[in-house]
């Protein structure tokens, strides 16, 4: 069987050799190459193409958050990192990562799962990163838009007969969310994303993401429903 192949991008040579050490010990994982910063990171991703990129968020130069981008581009990224900030946990992710791993969280085998499972698109989270990223969407809107926001949605949900979850997915939607982005950010599958996004364009009389999200974000006014 094909063994995975790894990249490490890491500003820490300590922490470069640890991880090196924990996944060399995996009979199907190879360490094909570690990078020390972002712009090292893409050059050697290019050159080895590796099945996963293993990636922390500070390092000197390029840091992870601009190289990110790019990298996904090129290979299924997994955050591994000490920033557990909602910030930059949610950009990490609208950036395509596939995970977020906060160093102290996780075990051995946890990374080993999150490693085998990158490539299948089925992200992990340890708890502080998960926290962190509810805690954005919740806070995602500003505290003086709160009531109108919540008031619009209630109207919104009233007039479409979206459930809660149906609600939270179109308005992740409209914030220009893509199906993976959805389904790590609400820790579903992506195909109950499709699942519920088909229900939701049902409901919405709509064929098209931009034809719902303008339906959606055209509700405001009292009695408007659109028409088919």
């Amino acid at each position: 069987m094909a063994r995975l192949s790894v990249l490490i991008a890491d500003g820490n040579p300590v922490i470069r050799a640890g991880l090196a050490a924990i996944l060399g010990g995996a009979a199907d994982i190879e360490v094909t190459a570690q990078a020390a910063d972002g712009r090292e990171a893409l050059s050697l991703t290019r050159r080895h193409a590796p099945d996963v990129v293993l990636l922390d968020v500070r390092m000197p130069g390029v840091d992870g958050i601009s190289a990110l981008p790019h990298l996904v581009q090129l290979a299924p990224v997994l955050m591994l990192t000490y920033s557990s900030e909602a910030e930059i946990v949610r950009e990490a992710l609208l950036l395509g990562a596939g995970g977020y791993l906060v160093h102290g969280e996780f075990t051995a085998d946890d990374l080993l799962r999150a490693v085998h499972d990158a490539p299948l698109g089925r992200p992990h989270f340890t708890p502080s990163a998960a926290s962190a990223l509810l805690a954005e969407l919740r806070a995602s809107s500003h505290p003086q838009r709160d009531v109108a926001q919540s008031s619009e949605r209630m109207h919104n949900s009233v007039v479409f007969g979206l459930s809660s979850r149906e609600v939270e997915i179109m308005d992740l939607i409209a914030s220009g969310m893509s199906n993976q982005q959805i389904a790590a950010a609400c820790f579903i599958s992506e195909k109950t994303v499709k699942n519920h996004i088909n229900r939701i364009f049902a409901k919405l009389r709509s064929a098209t993401r931009s034809e719902a999200i303008a339906r959606w974000l055209g509700t405001a006014r009292p009695g408007v429903t659109g028409h088919g």
